[in-house]
């Protein structure tokens, strides 16, 4: 399989919105910024094919001659995500049907079904025509699919498709109501065509879309449409394959993670992970490294940082400037997580629809003297410099901390106990734990390699599917450290209780059994006492009974005041934490300081600075230090003997605003 053959920078150029003779001038100013690769042909279905079967690529080729011509790197979209007009009135079943049960019109984009064969057949068509008549051209660096797949469809079509899907999944409907335990509300199923799918008349429930009272329904049915939507994705990879076997692949994952995706399961189709990445202003800066944290562990590889922007996005309810740095920043913070490649959305600003005022390179201004050009052009030439350093390197953990999404979707369909439950919350407030300390983490599913980390925490490992339970009993006992906390090992994977007392499948390796657990109701105070300090408890509190469990935090308010809060299991070799309650942060430190130690995970250093690793084959090893705030921060002593590659120096002690070194 190909690899990218340099540092990627670039982004979504779209010429086909502009006269012919502007696209030289923008190619001249692209240069001067150092960029190298344009994101082509994403939205371009209607100019390609104006009517069914009649194909246009006049225009198309122009682009990719001028930009082959100039040494540009592409990266060739399908068109496929934005149908056109005539598609819609001329078959009605590509437009998706919403929750409501109301069949989509023309326009958006996003908006077809997976199911829908004319979809199908048309999408087929276009890119077979697409990667017949460029797949021989060597600029290609990477095909992109479709564009950001997500959401789901509704329609007769999905749930003919879905009931062949339970069919194959359940065998039987006697499989099916046990798995959706349909008893509850005289809810069995006699015939597979009695299955609906979810929709706001049948069974709603909740204020979540696609949410009903039958959670096996709900959490099956995101699991269909994430399927269905992977096979669209994996019929246009085969048509690009069948022609250029060793082509990069990929679709561009995006959002807080996408909900309707699961990313750990189509990760295998992916030849390299892209990513859409768009903080908000007031964003911690915890969150983005997370996400690309999450991206690079999807398959333990550097990956694509497929979109940013430069300056402002149009979406968001507030879109600051960027301080002077923060764009540079906060673009190298991808590449310290991973990152093979910076591109923006997008390299030319459009002067209408609803992204015009989206940033880009080449501003309405259309001048090169703004602040912004002159931003992006020191990161071109920055990465220019360090990009074939740090190409071939990779970064390594020890610790990795679990995301699921079988786990995510069920753990906010929970009904009752607290309406707060959010699972990127939970998530986060381990994550932050590591990022605070600069200790570096994989995300990881539960199909992972367990072995390869010292440390895993499962925050809300709320649902454990068969099988879950003994790789982490094995895990522990040959010698791993396992932290999980509350709401875990409560449900199998069709969300039904796992009977016994909780954490079910876990109460082997935590050596604990929970009885109940109480709602902490906002601005409620419960304390816990851990080695003489006093801790914030928050959302949930479990009653806990040890059965081979030390413990290690009582609390010490309500009337559960002097039960555990926290405690500690040795199983065989190693040792497994439960973590009864969502502490505060300033709780939750002091909690994983302990840990920590008794791990002895070693921090890259102990600084207000943002510090990561990557390393190369050799051993080589790069660490990014990043300023990410508006005041100056100093540098560990231990960096000040280090060179920074990108100005070929020694550092200084004090690091200013929004500065970056990258120190060998």
């Amino acid at each position: 399989m190909k690899e990218l053959s340099r540092f990627l920078y670039g982004g979504d150029y779209n010429p086909d919105q502009w006269p012919e003779d502007t696209w030289s001038q923008d190619i001249e100013v692209f240069k001067k910024a150092d960029i190298n690769s344009a994101s082509i042909n994403i939205f371009s279905w209607a100019l390609l094919e104006p009517e069914e079967g009649k194909y246009d690529f006049s225009k198309l080729d122009k682009i990719v001659e001028e930009l082959s011509e100039n040494n540009f790197d592409i990266v060739m979209a399908t068109s496929t995500a934005a149908m056109p007009a005539w598609m819609f009135k001329k078959y009605p079943d590509v437009a998706r049907v919403d929750y409501q049960g109301r069949r989509h019109k023309f326009g958006q984009r996003h908006n077809f079904c997976p199911n829908s064969i004319n979809y199908q057949r048309l999408a087929k068509h276009l890119v077979e025509k697409i990667v017949q008549r460029y797949y021989k051209n060597p600029h290609i660096a990477v095909w992109h699919v479709n564009n950001e797949y997500g959401g789901n469809c509704y329609c007769e079509n999905c749930q003919k498709e879905f009931r062949i899907w339970l069919k194959n999944r359940y065998q039987t409907l006697d499989n099916l109501n046990k798995a959706w335990n349909n008893n509850v509300w005289s809810h069995t199923i006699y015939n597979w065509d009695e299955i609906v799918v979810p929709n706001e008349l049948g069974d709603a429930w909740g204020n979540e879309v696609s949410e009903t009272i039958v959670p096996g329904l709900s959490i099956d049915y995101l699991r269909f449409q994430s399927e269905k939507l992977q096979d669209l994705f994996n019929m246009e990879k085969t048509i690009i394959k069948k022609y250029d076997p060793e082509a990069l692949v990929t679709t561009n994952f995006h959002s807080l993670p996408n909900k309707m995706i699961d990313y750990q399961k189509w990760a295998k189709d992916q030849d390299i992970i892209s990513y859409d990445s768009y903080p908000a202003y007031n964003a911690p800066n915890y969150l983005p490294a997370f996400l690309y944290d999450l991206m690079r562990s999807l398959k333990h590889q550097p990956f694509m940082l497929m979109e940013s922007t430069p300056s402002q996005v149009n979406w968001q309810s507030y879109s600051p400037l960027k301080h002077p740095g923060q764009m540079q920043a906060t673009e190298f913070q991808a590449v310290a997580h991973g990152a093979n490649t910076v591109q923006f959305f997008q390299l030319k600003q459009a002067v209408g629809g609803s992204e015009k005022y989206h940033g880009a390179v080449i501003g309405h201004s259309q001048r090169t003297d703004t602040r912004v050009f002159k931003e992006v052009a020191d990161l071109g030439k920055k990465l220019k410099k360090v990009g074939p350093k740090i190409l071939h390197t990779n970064n390594e953990s020890k610790v990795g901390i679990i995301f699921d999404w079988s786990n995510f979707w069920s753990y906010e369909y929970v009904d009752g106990i607290s309406q707060d439950f959010n699972y990127m919350s939970e998530i986060l407030d381990y994550y932050r734990q590591f990022y605070e300390r600069n200790i570096p983490v994989d995300i990881i599913g539960v199909d992972d390699n367990f072995d390869r980390y010292n440390l895993i925490v499962a925050p809300v490992l709320y649902m454990v599917k068969p099988g879950l339970d003994k790789k982490i009993n094995k895990y522990v006992k040959k010698g791993g450290r396992f932290i999980t906390t509350f709401m875990s090992g409560m449900v199998n994977e069709s969300d039904n209780i796992y009977i016994g007392g909780y954490p079910g499948p876990l109460k082997e390796v935590t050596g604990i059994w929970v009885e109940e657990s109480d709602a902490v109701i906002p601005n409620q105070k419960i304390t816990a006492s851990f080695d003489k300090a006093e801790l914030q408890c928050g959302l949930i509190c479990d009653l806990i009974h040890p059965i081979s469990a030390k413990v290690l935090a009582r609390y010490s308010s309500e009337f559960y005041a002097g039960t555990p809060a926290v405690t500690v299991n040795d199983y065989g070799k190693g040792k497994a934490w439960y973590i009864g309650s969502k502490f505060k942060h300033g709780s939750l430190s002091r909690i994983m300081d302990y840990i920590l130690t008794t791990c002895r995970i070693q921090s890259l250093a102990n600084s207000s600075l943002e510090i990561t690793c990557r390393k190369d084959m050799s051993g080589k090893k790069y660490y990014f230090v990043l300023n990410m705030s508006n005041e100056a921060q100093m540098l560990p002593d231990k960096f000040l003997n280090y060179k920074d590659i990108i100005t070929d120096s020694l550092p200084t002690k004090k690091v200013k605003p929004w500065q970056v070194l990258i120190l060998n």
